[in-house]
């Protein structure tokens, strides 16, 4: 049976996203991502070993078969890598640099990254919590190139969900 084009789901593209960065004293961080890498969640297997009382063998004669179980472990969150071209706004050095003094807890940002269908509709919206900045570098320079300076920020987070 074919299907009408309504039916069948949009394949999202990579491109169409928009990533949603609070930091103090502003609205949202003033730049454009070029690039976000790192959106991951896992959760561990746990396998477990027990010997029980059950029987078994060809004639049932034999107790204490093992049995293997799998467990999920506690889910872990992946650091987020974002790029950008480097501009005269320090929002990014600040941010980092209040965590290196020591202001951790009070740091901690929500994350959101909306990704957009081509009629410019948001249509899945993923939100990463307890969001602080890990490490920073800016890209190598270079007096032959003609490439765009990056401005490169590793943030680890604690939860990572869909909502959308």
């Amino acid at each position: 049976m074919v299907q009408s084009a309504s039916r069948i789901p949009e394949v999202l593209t990579a491109h169409r996203f928009y990533l949603e960065l609070t930091l103090e004293g502003q609205n949202d961080a003033n730049c454009f991502f070029l690039e976000c890498q790192g959106f991951k969640r896992t959760q561990e297997v746990i396998e477990i070993c027990e010997v029980t009382s059950q029987t078994w063998g060809t004639k049932g004669q034999s107790k204490g078969q093992v049995v293997r179980t799998k467990l999920p472990s506690n889910p872990k969150s992946g650091n987020l890598t974002l790029r950008r071209g480097t501009t005269k706004s320090m929002d990014f050095w600040k941010w980092f640099e209040k965590v290196e003094k020591g202001n951790w807890s009070g740091q901690r940002r929500l994350v959101a990254l909306s990704i957009y269908n081509q009629a410019n509709e948001e249509v899945a919206r993923f939100e990463l919590a307890g969001a602080w900045p890990a490490s920073y570098k800016i890209a190598d320079v270079n007096a032959r190139s003609h490439d765009i300076e990056i401005e490169e920020m590793e943030v680890a987070f604690e939860e990572f969900k869909r909502v959308k």
